[in-house]
C-alpha cells in the first residue's frame, strides 16, 4: 500500500519527479522532495497540501554525498522513517564522441551514475536496519540498446541498470526484504532535452519527442504501481513510452 509510505523523490523539481510527487500523494504518501531549484520545490509542495497531501522539500544536490544523507536526515525527522526513494535525477546532454564535449561527459557520470549512488548509500543502513525498503530509479531506453548520440548518456544508464539488478539479487541472498525497480522511459516530454547544447543532437532530439512525446504522468503512474505491489513482490523493470513510438 502507498499509503502512509514515505518517499523520497530526487530530481523532484519538475517532469517524472514533479508528476510522480503529485501522483503519489493523492494516494497517501508522505513525500519528501530533493532537488536543487528550492523555489520549484516550494511550489509543488504548496500544491501537494492544497490538495490534501503531505509533503515537504530539501535543497539536494544528488553529486553531493552530504546532501543526500541531510535529505534522509530531513525525512526521519519530518516522518520517523524512510520507506522508499526514487532516484530520478538526471541530465542529458547527448552529442557525438566526435563532439568531444568533455566537461558534459564528466558531469553525466556525475549526476547520473554518481547521483544513484550517493542516493543509496543515504539510505542503505536504514533499510538494512528495518529490514525493508524500496529503491526506484530511472534509467532510459538508452541504457537497454545502443543509439548514435547516446554513447556517454547511454553508457551512464546501462550503468544504472546492471547496478539496480545485482542491488536486486544481493538483497534477496541477504534477506534484507530491499527491493527495487528500475525504470527505462522513452520519449516522455520533461526539461531533458534543455541540457543538450549540441544543436544536431537537440534539433534530432527535438523532432523525436514532437512527433512521440507524451507526459510524465505516465511514468508517475508506473512509479505508483510498483510502490502499491505486496512487500513481498517485486517487478525489478519497467520499460514506459509512447505507444506509437518505435524505440
Amino acid at each position: 500500500m502507498i499509503k502512509d509510505k514515505v518517499v523520497i523523490i530526487t530530481g523532484a523539481s519538475s517532469g517524472i519527479g514533479e508528476a510522480t510527487a503529485k501522483e503519489i500523494a493523492a494516494k497517501g504518501a508522505k513525500v519528501v522532495l530533493g532537488a536543487r531549484r528550492e523555489d520549484k520545490l516550494r511550489q509543488i509542495a504548496n500544491d501537494i497540501k492544497a490538495a490534501g497531501g503531505e509533503a515537504v522539500y530539501q535543497a539536494l544536490d544528488v553529486t553531493k554525498p552530504e546532501e543526500n544523507a541531510a535529505i534522509v536526515a530531513f525525512a526521519k525527522q519530518n516522518f520517523g522513517r524512510v520507506d522508499a526513494i526514487f532516484l530520478n535525477a538526471g541530465i542529458m546532454p547527448v552529442s557525438n564522441v566526435s563532439a568531444l564535449k568533455t566537461d558534459e561527459w564528466r558531469q553525466m557520470v556525475d549526476v547520473n551514475i554518481n547521483g544513484v549512488l550517493n542516493g543509496v548509500a543515504a539510505v542503505m543502513p536504514d533499510f538494512l536496519a528495518q529490514k525493508s525498503g524500496h529503491i526506484l530509479a530511472v534509467s532510459s531506453v538508452a541504457g537497454l540498446k545502443a543509439y548514435p548520440g547516446t554513447a556517454i548518456y547511454g553508457g551512464t544508464k546501462w550503468f544504472v541498470r546492471d547496478f539496480m539488478e545485482v542491488l536486486r539479487m544481493e538483497a534477496a541472498m541477504e534477506r534484507t526484504n530491499i527491493r527495487t525497480a528500475t525504470l527505462y522511459p522513452a520519449a516522455i516530454n520533461t526539461e531533458l532535452l534543455d541540457t543538450i547544447t549540441d544543436q544536431q543532437a537537440a534539433d534530432g532530439m527535438q523532432g523525436v519527442y514532437d512527433a512521440f512525446g507524451i507526459s510524465p504522468d505516465r511514468v508517475a503512474k508506473v512509479v505508483s504501481f510498483a510502490l502499491d505491489l505486496p512487500e513481498d513482490t517485486t517487478v525489478n523493470e519497467f520499460t514506459v513510452g509512447p505507444a506509437n513510438q518505435p524505440w
